[in-house]
């Protein structure tokens, strides 16, 4: 599937790829879908929470939230409410430290962490769901897409599609795009926000972390190397955004696959939009919409719902249908 032409349309006085990042979280508002807290261990001793919001369904939307993110931002709670109106039920997870508690374990979470995902699609499967679609916002888009081609060959065959948004899916060009200086805003809360995590985990772990110097930290470059890398067994900066980056990863990706990064995101470079590589794939579907930022794609409706949304429940639907066919095709055979 190639690079195809976006329906989006951001409302005229909101179509600044600025505003559309900053607005909706200022304005945004929506119920928590009455969602349903789970605690899971995971192997290493850790543990990490979910939230469902369920409606009887045998098909289950898992969505990974963003950097800094949890379960109970809007595009998640927007996600999880288009996933029960579409008659699926919903899961939002935690990645380790953003739930409201802090994590057990030095480590906490970071692009490539596909073990903690993969450990949410096996709890899941034990709930006895027959398709699960994978949708992912920014961080949680390139992890959703480095769990789908790195890790295909663990891909339980329920897992039938994934889409993500807004990803960096070039760690790298992301992170220079960042530390631009038009972008100082975002850098500034993205460290503020990473740096009362790390004082905690430097009470939890004075050992192995150390908050000293921290406000001496400007970009992703210096925190990775700092933290990201030694905590999680990168060599630095540059091995992490290697190894955890999901571009590197796309060919390998098995299942029907959506990336939808909007022309005036402000967070990503050129080499987060893999044309080429779309315009040759079968299952691999790239979206520029001309508009749309980092996690925005605001629609004007009364109930607030984002166009994000709509196109992922659009995907999956797209996607069950298929999967219907071909599980008629295969009872046909065995029938035979």
């Amino acid at each position: 599937m190639p690079l195809i032409t976006s329906d989006y349309r951001s409302p005229w006085l909101v179509s600044n790829g600025y505003v559309q990042s900053i607005l909706p979280t200022l304005i945004r508002t929506l119920p928590d879908q009455h969602l349903q807290r789970e605690r899971i261990a995971t192997d290493d001793g850790d543990f990490l929470d979910l939230d469902w919001s369920r409606c009887g369904s045998e098909t289950l939307v898992i969505v990974s939230h963003g950097l800094e993110g949890h379960s109970r931002r809007p595009y998640v709670l927007g996600t999880l409410r288009e996933a029960n109106r579409r008659g699926w039920d919903g899961l939002g997870w935690n990645f380790r430290s953003c739930g409201g508690d802090m994590n057990l374990l030095p480590r906490m979470y970071h692009s490539g962490a596909t073990d903690d995902l993969h450990r949410v699609v096996q709890h899941a499967l034990l709930q006895g769901y027959r398709r699960i679609h994978l949708v992912g916002y920014s961080m949680g888009g390139n992890l959703s897409l480095v769990y789908a081609g790195r890790e295909a060959h663990l891909l339980p065959q329920e897992v039938k599609s994934v889409a993500a948004f807004s990803v960096p899916c070039d760690l790298q060009g992301s992170a220079w795009q960042l530390a631009k200086w038009q972008n100082r805003v975002f850098m500034w809360k993205f460290l503020k926000d990473l740096q009362e995590k790390m004082e905690v985990k430097a009470r939890m772990f004075p050992q192995l972390v150390s908050a000293e110097g921290f406000a001496d930290i400007k970009n992703f470059k210096q925190f990775d190397d700092r933290y990201t890398a030694p905590l999680h067994g990168f060599a630095d900066a540059e091995d992490y955004w290697h190894q955890s980056g999901s571009i590197r990863y796309l060919e390998q990706i098995k299942i029907p696959a959506l990336l939808v990064n909007a022309d005036n995101d402000p967070f990503l470079s050129d080499s987060c939009y893999p044309r080429e590589f779309a315009a040759a794939s079968d299952h691999f579907t790239l979206e520029i919409p001309a508009s749309g930022g980092h996690v925005g794609f605001i629609l004007r409706t009364p109930d607030q719902t984002y166009w994000m949304e709509q196109r992922a429940a659009d995907f999956i639907s797209l996607n069950n249908a298929e999967a219907d066919m071909a599980e008629a095709q295969q009872r046909l055979v065995n029938c035979e």
